[in-house]
């Protein structure tokens, strides 16, 4: 069955053909690790997640990069601005080093919680700034790079085309360009391969131009091209990566080779939260960690990604997080009806219900439709292990643990104490001892829901 992908590259819908048969090779954005993934973050690698196991349902092989910034990603997205890594090593007198390896401990872990397949190949920034520099090279010999007293600098003007995923015209922009112009630039979009580094930087290494530190943009192009070649099929990343980060990877790969290096560029929208952005100054940064402390599965985050397709802005909500939640419950319950059931399907059954899945799937992931005939196989009114084991085979793109079984385990005395201790406190309006009784709760093992019903409680 083919398979369909949106690609920002032509901004259409396009038939997908591998490079190399049978083969998939992707590149995907990966964090800056200087502070916690947001449930935000997550729902970028919960959309790259789904692509990689749509391809492997249609019997392809992966290989698949993702980059681990630990250097280089400068505050403003820019060439502006003090190192995110080197920001937070001071906040919290930490060494950068210390601040990469304790948020990418923390971002693996939730992966994991998520059921978030590992790419084939991670590689760290920092261990690649020999490639990095041979890059730069390249790009300086090629007549695509210059210096000045602060950085190298790519020269944007060089390109045929600048802004083939955002649409950016140079020419309109250079008018009243809004942007900071270092005055030793040539042309205002130009941004820096390479950061001349002041003399106390923390985070500096030996090149042709002094003690530095690399761009924020060229370790992605240096570590796909080390691992995946000049060109490969897929490249993936957040909605807000297109602009400027892959913008200047697109960039610095003609300026070496010439060549665009991705064929499909497939990027996931925003997450809301109540309908509006998520930002520290409104207080609704929510982490994997705030979903799991009120009670619930962290796959029920994973399940209500997919009431949404990834192109589309998803609304998050706790009521929504809730609905997810009773969801995830059916879906687990009704897959052991069928497999304790007796009844013989008839095969076009399952052929039609199967059908339906892979062509969601296969239309640009649409996980909303897929959801539809995952519901169909659920509620199909003769229980059978026939229409079990293809929840099964659905669940290897899912990743919802459709076959995990409810516990079912006797709630200690304390704990059901504490539960009308909390019950009390809600009553009287009082919220902190209630907060207080709940992260007690937690602490021997046990987690509180707040429902429409009342509290319900269950087993970390």
């Amino acid at each position: 069955m083919d398979i369909y992908f949106y690609n920002t590259l032509t901004n259409k819908k396009e038939k997908f053909n591998s490079i190399e048969k049978d083969k998939v090779k992707i590149y995907s954005c990966g964090p800056t690790v200087y502070k916690n993934a947001t449930i935000g973050n997550m729902r970028t690698n919960l959309f790259q997640d789904t692509l990689r196991r749509v391809l492997r349902y249609n019997g392809l092989e992966l290989k698949h990069v993702m980059n681990i910034t630990d250097v280089g990603h400068l505050v403003s997205d820019g060439d502006e601005g003090e190192d995110k890594m080197l920001k937070s090593a001071k906040e919290e007198n930490k060494t950068p080093l210390e601040i990469a390896e304790y948020y990418t401990n923390l971002f693996f872990k939730d992966l994991e919680r998520l059921n978030i397949e590992k790419p084939e190949v991670i590689c760290k920034a920092t261990e690649h700034i020999q490639e990095m520099l041979e890059m730069v090279q390249k790009i300086i010999d090629n007549g695509y790079g210059y210096e000045t007293s602060t950085a190298i600098y790519f020269d944007v003007s060089k390109l045929d085309e600048y802004g083939i995923l955002s649409g950016v015209n140079l020419r309109e922009q250079k008018a009243g360009a809004r942007v900071d112009v270092d005055p030793e630039k040539r042309n205002p979009y130009d941004f820096a391969l390479w950061i001349k580094a002041p003399e106390n930087h923390l985070m500096k290494w030996d090149s042709p131009w002094g003690a530095s530190y690399p761009g924020w943009h060229i370790e992605c192009s240096a570590m796909s091209t080390k691992y995946l070649g000049e060109e490969f099929d897929i490249h993936t990343g957040g909605i807000d990566l297109i602009p400027t980060h892959h913008e200047n990877e697109i960039a610095q790969s003609k300026g070496t080779c010439g060549k665009i290096p991705a064929h499909y560029w497939m990027h996931g929208e925003y997450l809301l939260i109540n309908g509006g952005k998520m930002s520290k100054s409104l207080g609704n940064v929510y982490l994997l960690d705030d979903i799991i402390n009120k009670g619930y599965d962290p796959l029920v985050y994973r399940l209500f990604n997919f009431s949404c397709h990834y192109k589309g802005k998803l609304n998050f909500t706790w009521d929504g997080i809730d609905a997810a939640s009773t969801s995830l419950e059916r879906l687990r319950e009704g897959y052991q009806k069928h497999l304790n059931g007796t009844a013989n399907i008839p095969n076009n059954v399952i052929t039609d219900i199967e059908n339906k899945f892979h062509k969601a799937i296969n239309d640009d992931l649409n996980m909303p439709l897929a959801m539809s005939a995952v519901w169909e196989a659920v509620k199909y009114s003769e229980k059978s292990p026939e229409i079990a084991h293809l929840l099964e085979k659905f669940d290897t793109v899912l990743g919802i643990d459709i076959t995990k079984k409810k516990e079912q385990k006797e709630i200690p005395q304390e704990i059901l104490d504490l539960m009308e201790q909390r019950k009390t406190a809600r009553l009287e309006k009082n919220w902190a001892e209630s907060d207080r009784i709940r992260d007690l709760i937690t602490e021997k093992g046990y987690s509180v829901k707040d429902t429409k019903d009342g509290m319900e409680i269950s087993v970390l």
